[in-house]
C-alpha cells in the first residue's frame, strides 16, 4: 500500500510539475486570472446575504399577542386560551406557556427534543401561523427567538426619532410600514409600537356649580379615589392571616365611563350629591404610550423578515431616506442594533489580521517583498473560494434552490472563519517562498528555485491542507441543535482552504517571479567577498 501511494504521488507530482511549468511560461495570463479572481471577491462579498447569526432551530415558537386598546383581561384570557389550544394541537408540542395582559400578551410552545420529532421548527411554523391567525379578537404573531440574545422581540426593530410631535413621526412611520408590507420581504406587515387608539374619558368638574352647592373639591377627589382607585385603607386578621381592606365600588357599577354620572359624592352636612350635577364627561383618543429614544420622541417599526436581516434593514433605510425630511434620525434596537453596531466590524478585524501577519512575516524574512508574495498570492484566492459558499446562497429561505444544502450567509461565524482562513492559507505560501529563497542562495536561478521549491513542498502543502480540511469537514455535516452556526464556519474554512490552496500552488510561483528579490546578486557579492579574502 505504501509503495502504491508513493507511485501515485510521484505521478501527481509529475503532472503538477508540467502544469506549473506551463503557468510559469504564461505568466501574463496567470496575473490576469489572479487580479480577476481577487477583484471578483469584492462584489461577491458585498452581494452575499448578511445577518448577525444564522437562524437556529431552538425548539420553541413565541407568540406575540396584540389586542384592542380597550380590551379587558377577561376578554383576552378567553381568546388566548384558544391560542394555547392551537399550540397544543401541534403533534410536536411538549408544553405551552401564556402571559396575558389587558391589551397584550406573550405566549409560546416548546417542542419535543430533536430525536423525538421529524419536523424542524421552520416546518412547524406555517402550521402554527395558520392556526393562530384564525383566532378572532386578538392578533397573534408567531416568531422564533434569535440565535444570539439581543434584547428584542423581533429581528427588525427600526427606530425613527425626532424632536417633532409624535403624530408627525407616526405619519411618516406608517408610510414606511406600508412600503415594507408591499415589499413582501416580511412574514407579516410590520408593527408600530405607537398606537393612537386608546380611548380616554376625562371628568370635567364645573367649579362654579361646586361653589354654588358648597362642595369641597378635595372631598370630591377623595371620594372618587376611594370608589375607583383600589387602594387599601387597613388590614384585618382572620385565622392568623392578615388581609387588606380595599374600599371600591363593585365592578358591575364601573364597567364604562357613563356609570360615573350615577355615583355620589359627599356634599354639605353629609348629604350625597350625584356626580352628574357637577361634572361632565369628555371623550378623546390618545396614544397608548409616549415612547422616547435617546431623549427624542421615537416610533419603532418591528418586523420579522423572510429575507436576510441586512437586506431587510437596507430596504427600510432606503425607504426612510426617501420619505423622512431633515431633522429625523434612524436608530436600532435588539438584533438590528447588534448587526449595525457590532456586525459591521469584520473589515476592520480582517484588515488588522492582514497587517499583523504581514509584519510578522516581514520580521521573519527580513523583507517586505516576500510577505507581499505570500499574502497577495494566497489570501484573495482563499477569499474567493470561501465567498462562493456565501454568494450562492438563496436570500429567501422559503424558495427551493439547488445550493440550499451547502451554502451559508455572511454572519458572525462565517466572518470568524474568514479571518481564521487568512492564517491557515498563508502557510502554503510560506513553505514555497522560504524554500525558494534558500535554493536561490545555493546557486539556482529564480525560475529554477521557485519551480524546485513548489515540487519539493508539494507533499507538506497537500498534507497540511488535507489535515485542515479533514478536521473542519465534519462541521459541514452537523445536524441538530446549533448545526447552522457550525455549518457556517465549516463551509467557509473547508471551501476557502480547498479552492485557495489549489490556486495558490499555481499562482504564488508566478507572483514570486514578478515581485520576489533575485538573490543571485547577493550570492555573487558573497562569493566576491570570499574570493577577496
Amino acid at each position: 500500500l505504501a509503495g502504491r501511494i508513493e507511485r501515485d504521488f510521484k505521478r501527481l507530482r509529475s503532472t503538477y510539475g508540467r502544469w506549473l511549468q506551463f503557468t510559469l511560461n504564461n505568466r501574463p495570463a496567470v496575473y490576469l486570472l489572479w487580479i480577476s479572481l481577487g477583484l471578483l471577491s469584492i462584489p461577491m462579498f458585498s452581494m452575499s446575504a448578511k445577518e448577525l447569526a444564522p437562524t437556529e432551530d431552538q425548539g420553541v415558537i413565541f407568540g406575540i399577542v396584540d389586542s384592542a386598546a380597550n380590551s379587558t383581561l377577561d376578554q383576552n384570557s378567553f381568546y388566548t386560551a384558544a391560542v394555547n389550544r392551537a399550540f397544543q394541537s401541534v403533534p410536536e408540542t411538549s408544553f405551552v406557556f401564556q402571559i396575558t395582559q389587558p391589551n397584550s400578551g406573550f405566549s409560546g410552545m416548546v417542542t419535543k427534543p430533536w430525536q423525538e420529532r421529524e419536523r424542524t421548527i421552520f416546518e412547524i411554523m406555517p402550521e402554527v401561523a395558520m392556526k393562530v391567525h384564525g383566532i378572532p379578537g386578538i392578533r397573534v404573531l408567531p416568531v422564533t427567538p434569535p440565535a444570539l440574545p439581543g434584547g428584542g422581540q423581533f429581528p427588525v426593530e427600526f427606530v425613527i426619532a425626532s424632536t417633532a410631535e409624535l403624530d408627525q413621526i407616526l405619519a411618516f412611520a406608517k408610510q414606511i410600514q406600508l412600503a415594507a408590507a408591499q415589499s413582501k420581504m416580511f412574514a407579516f406587515p410590520p408593527l408600530i409600537d405607537v398606537k393612537i387608539d386608546q380611548p380616554q374619558t376625562e371628568l370635567v368638574v364645573d367649579r362654579d356649580k361646586v361653589a354654588d352647592i358648597g362642595l369641597n373639591l378635595q372631598q370630591v377627589g377623595s371620594d372618587l379615589a376611594t370608589m375607583l382607585g383600589g387602594n387599601y385603607v387597613n388590614r384585618f386578621n382572620i385565622a392568623g392571616r392578615s388581609y387588606k381592606v380595599v374600599p371600591q365600588t363593585m365592578r358591575v357599577d364601573r364597567l364604562n365611563p357613563d356609570q360615573l354620572g350615577s355615583m355620589y359624592v359627599t356634599g354639605p352636612d353629609g348629604k350625597l350629591v350625584p356626580l352628574s350635577t357637577i361634572a361632565t364627561l369628555k371623550d378623546s383618543t390618545v396614544a397608548r404610550s409616549l415612547n422616547r429614544f435617546q431623549q427624542l420622541n421615537a416610533v419603532t417599526i418591528s418586523a420579522y423578515p423572510v429575507r436576510p436581516l441586512d437586506e431587510a434593514l437596507r430596504f427600510m433605510e432606503d425607504e426612510a431616506a426617501k420619505i423622512l425630511p431633515q431633522g429625523y434620525t434612524l436608530d436600532y434596537t435588539g438584533e438590528s442594533r447588534q448587526l449595525r453596531v457590532e456586525g459591521n466590524t469584520f473589515l476592520q478585524a480582517f484588515g488588522l489580521a492582514i497587517v499583523l501577519i504581514f509584519l510578522v512575516l516581514a520580521a521573519q524574512f527580513n523583507s517586505f517583498r516576500d510577505p507581499f508574495v505570500i499574502l497577495a498570492g494566497s489570501v484573495p484566492l482563499a477569499m474567493f473560494g470561501a465567498l462562493i459558499f456565501t454568494f450562492l446562497k438563496m436570500p429567501d429561505p422559503n424558495v427551493p434552490f439547488w445550493t440550499k444544502g451547502w451554502t451559508t450567509s455572511l454572519n458572525i461565524y462565517s466572518q470568524v472563519g474568514l479571518v481564521t482562513l487568512v492564517g491557515l492559507v498563508s502557510k502554503n505560501g510560506i513553505l514555497i517562498v522560504e524554500f525558494a529563497n534558500k535554493l536561490q542562495r545555493q546557486g539556482l536561478s529564480k525560475h529554477e528555485a521557485v519551480l524546485e521549491a513548489c515540487m519539493t513542498r508539494l507533499r507538506p502543502i497537500l498534507m497540511t491542507t488535507g489535515a485542515t480540511i479533514a478536521g473542519h469537514f465534519p462541521l459541514t455535516l452537523v445536524t441538530g441543535a446549533g448545526a447552522a452556526a457550525r455549518n457556517s464556519i465549516g463551509l467557509v474554512l473547508v471551501g476557502g482552504m480547498a479552492i485557495g490552496s489549489l490556486f495558490t500552488l499555481f499562482i504564488i510561483p508566478s507572483i514570486y517571479m514578478l515581485v520576489a528579490k533575485d538573490h543571485s546578486k547577493d550570492r555573487r557579492e558573497k562569493d566576491q567577498a570570499s574570493a577577496g579574502q
